[in-house]
């Protein structure tokens, strides 16, 4: 009788026997070494490797704990990430690992290894330049993000789809750390320097303007169920090289706005800008992040009237008005939403390597405030900013 006809967690000798046992990817005598790759607070990420044939994949199991504070969480969250890339495969197999196989009772979803990429957040700290990844980026949200509406979408298969992602435990997290504590820190968990307390307090805590806009945000989040989207689309979330780009790790997917993903990539960018202009970053590098950001907003804003146009064939929707309002709408929700991602990232607790393993010192106070009022514009400018080039130099007034 199989071992894994309950769910528990598996150590790597279980993975061995998970993978040739039950899944049947590897013979009995394959000579399998299993390395633990994530460092991931929600799931536990193993690499398989046979060490004759060289063939690999990968195993990632959902617990019903968070690693680091024991706060119970749903395990069907593997299932909504497994049943995501499936959808975003179909869609766009060159941006997506493929899928072998999800176990229901294990909670465990395998897939190819893509180590021949690299993590983006890394690489950009790095200062490593991608010519191609503004083109890969806005070709991915344009194609898995529109589509997914029930402007594209059988009506029907769409509310079914909304049901089955409907991820109560991972969108409680986001509510709370995206939207809430930045501004209502009722937990006392938010992260902020000594020095920019009364920064923070005077241009965010009592900002009503602010507080205004972020709950039009906030309830825009919890109540559109516009597009499947990954939920958590920062630039870890994101694999490169100079070949092509990979996007992993939806466990937060579900139902919500399309600006939501848009504008996680782009506030994800005015990190490692924002730390190579105050602490004398490579010239080709900022100058390239400044383009790839402007590409971005403006590939997007682009393909997905394009995608519109190939895909929305209902006479009511095809309504020229009715495009445009709609797409703009998609726009003004990403800059908004690029706004609260860069807040959050400084001020609450789960904060970016580009901020949190900068120097200490005035650099640092200053960065860090340059990137709070470049979100507080974003989130109350996000309808008056229609362009990548109006993008950047807002950003570009702000650090000079």
């Amino acid at each position: 009788m199989s071992k894994f006809t309950n769910h528990f967690l598996m150590s790597p000798e279980d993975i061995k026997e998970y993978v040739i046992d039950e899944l049947g990817l590897f013979t009995n005598n394959a000579d399998l070494t299993v390395s633990e790759i994530g460092d991931g607070n929600i799931n536990y990420v193993f690499k398989v490797v046979d060490m004759k044939s060289g063939k690999s994949v990968v195993v990632k199991q959902a617990d019903v704990l968070l690693r680091s504070s024991g706060r119970p969480l749903d395990i069907s969250r593997n299932k909504i990430e497994a049943d995501i890339l499936k959808i975003q495969y179909d869609l766009m197999p060159e941006f997506i690992p493929e899928v072998y196989d999800y176990n229901e009772t294990m909670c465990a979803l395998t897939m190819e290894d893509i180590s021949a990429y690299k993590n983006l957040r890394f690489e950009l700290m790095n200062e490593h330049i991608f010519p191609n990844f503004a083109e890969d980026i806005s070709t991915f949200l344009a194609n898995t993000l529109l589509p997914t509406t029930d402007l594209c979408w059988e009506r029907h298969e769409k509310k079914e789809l909304v049901k089955n992602f409907t991820n109560v435990d991972m969108c409680d997290i986001s509510e709370d750390l995206v939207f809430t504590e930045p501004y209502y820190n009722y937990k006392d968990q938010n992260v902020i320097l000594d020095e920019n307390k009364s920064f923070v307090e005077e241009h965010i805590y009592q900002n009503d303007k602010l507080i205004y806009h972020v709950a039009n945000l906030r309830n825009n989040f919890m109540n559109n169920a516009q597009a499947l989207i990954h939920g958590d689309l920062h630039s870890g979330s994101i694999f490169i090289n100079q070949d092509g780009t990979k996007v992993i790790d939806p466990e937060f997917a579900f139902y919500g706005p399309m600006g939501y993903d848009i504008g996680n990539v782009i506030g994800n960018l005015f990190f490692p800008l924002a730390r190579a202009h105050y602490y004398n970053g490579n010239v080709n590098f900022r100058e390239w992040l400044q383009h790839t950001i402007r590409d971005i907003y403006d590939g997007v804003s682009r393909k997905l009237a394009d995608t519109y146009d190939e895909r929305v064939t209902l006479p009511l929707y095809t309504n020229h008005q009715f495009k445009k309002a709609y797409l703009d709408h998609v726009m003004s929700d990403s800059l908004g939403y690029a706004g609260t991602e860069m807040i959050r990232r400084v001020i609450g607790d789960s904060k970016v390597k580009e901020v949190s393993e900068a120097p200490l010192g005035k650099e640092r106070i200053e960065m860090e405030r340059a990137l709070l009022k470049m979100g507080i514009e974003l989130i109350i400018q996000r309808a008056e900013i229609t362009t990548g080039t109006e993008l950047v130099r807002r950003f570009n007034m702000i650090i000079s």
